[in-house]
């Protein structure tokens, strides 16, 4: 098949590595011809093809880059009007490039990802006639997460419901990483649910199973003893990821588990502010910021950890939440879209309301104070996870998917 993927920008985060994933295995797993058309990394979250670009391709950055560079045998293109904010020009510059790219592919499948990506993916995508069919190609979403939630002002939320209601009719599939999401954009009104199928985003997992292999080496890295508790986040210092509110449970925690450390794993415009509130509550010896780390070093911290912890108000399926019961350490999570569907409340970890720092705290000393407890829900969620979310698996689904789609639509 030749199939285009359209995401707004390659950061370090979930669905960038899912997309990553499908991509590689379509050309090397089924010969496929592919090509993945994003715009710049701009923001502190990293760049997810830095680190893996040839030295040639990589020399300008990832925002001085322009037109088409080849990624061990993908091709990938750099569209630099695709920006995650709204913006009337470039918005309309990016559909024009968007549209002669995709004309120029002549693509059977167009793959959108996130809300820009995805509107305009859709949009463009959606009016495209194959020169090969006089058709339209068949054209797919993955809703990683939605672009509308409950901590947005009703305007907004409003907005982005419209939109997306707009979006769903230019496409033949909505692919959701979770039953949760479905859940959400039907209750929105976006669409239908036979228009849904879900597909859980598919990661890596050998790293994860072998995480344990470098627990000592990251532990002495970080001045952690033997002694110590670890209790992991993975996730951007950013809005709605609730790091404040596992400082404000970790002292409750810290003044009946003293030997209790908090690794915070990633980056983001709310650093000074969370060191601030630290520093307030007196907790500094008890919390250390890795900072930002390229995804294959994740599996290496989250091997330090015993916990994780994974807060956040708002995420389609936390890929923290499976790397780390694949790596057979139990996870606590706020009950909130895709968690507990990973998260098993009382077997492979704790569910716990969105904002309750008491119930929080309680769950964490639950943990840290219990070795055994902590070895058995971690082992259960390693039963139940580590073939679940292959990204082998993931990507054969959405073949299949593909190869019936286009089956229907000719």
């Amino acid at each position: 098949m030749r199939i285009a993927h359209v995401i707004t920008r390659m950061i370090i985060g979930g669905a960038q590595e899912n997309t990553l994933h499908n991509c590689q295995d379509l050309v090397h797993l089924h010969g496929d011809e592919v090509l993945l058309i994003t715009g710049p990394a701009v923001g502190p979250e990293g760049d997810l093809l830095r680190d893996r670009t040839p030295v040639a391709a990589a020399d300008a950055g990832s925002q001085g880059r322009a037109g088409r560079f080849d990624l061990d045998g993908l091709p990938i293109q750099l569209i630099d009007s695709l920006r995650r904010n709204i913006h009337p020009v470039h918005d309309w510059k990016a559909a024009r490039e968007l549209r002669r790219v995709l004309h120029e592919l002549d693509p059977d499948v167009v793959h959108t990802h996130s809300a820009k990506g995805g509107l305009l993916g859709r949009y463009v995508g959606w009016g495209l006639k194959r020169r090969t069919t006089g058709k339209r190609p068949v054209v797919v979403h993955t809703v990683h997460g939605a672009p509308f939630h409950d901590y947005q002002s009703k305007s907004a939320h409003d907005f982005f419901v419209r939109c997306e209601r707009w979006a769903a009719a230019r496409c033949h599939k909505l692919i959701s990483v979770a039953d949760a999401m479905t859940d959400l954009m039907v209750d929105a009104g976006v669409t239908h649910r036979d228009k849904f199928v879900t597909i859980h985003s598919g990661m890596n997992v050998d790293p994860f199973v072998h995480a344990t292999d470098h627990r000592e080496r990251i532990r002495t890295q970080f001045g952690l003893r033997e002694e110590h508790v670890v209790v992991g986040k993975v996730a951007r210092l950013f809005h709605l990821k609730g790091h404040a509110d596992l400082i404000a449970a970790a002292k409750q925690v810290a003044d009946s588990h003293p030997n209790v450390r908090f690794l915070l794993v990633g980056d983001g415009i709310l650093r000074e502010e969370l060191q601030q509130q630290i520093a307030t509550l007196g907790l500094q010896e008890h919390f250390i910021f890795a900072g930002l780390v390229p995804p294959s070093e994740v599996p290496a911290m989250i091997g330090a950890m015993d916990v994780l912890v994974h807060a956040s108000y708002r995420e389609g399926l936390a890929r923290a939440l499976p790397q780390a019961l694949i790596a057979g350490r139990p996870a606590i999570s706020y009950d909130i879209d895709g968690a507990r569907e990973v998260v098993i409340d009382d077997e492979t970890g704790y569910l716990v309301g969105a904002g309750q720092i008491g119930p929080l705290a309680d769950r964490i000393s639950r943990l840290v104070g219990d070795a055994e407890l902590r070895h058995r829900m971690g082992a259960e969620g390693h039963r139940r996870f580590t073939d679940l979310f292959r990204h082998q698996t993931m990507t054969q689904r959405i073949r299949d998917l593909y190869q019936e789609l286009c089956d229907q639509h000719g």
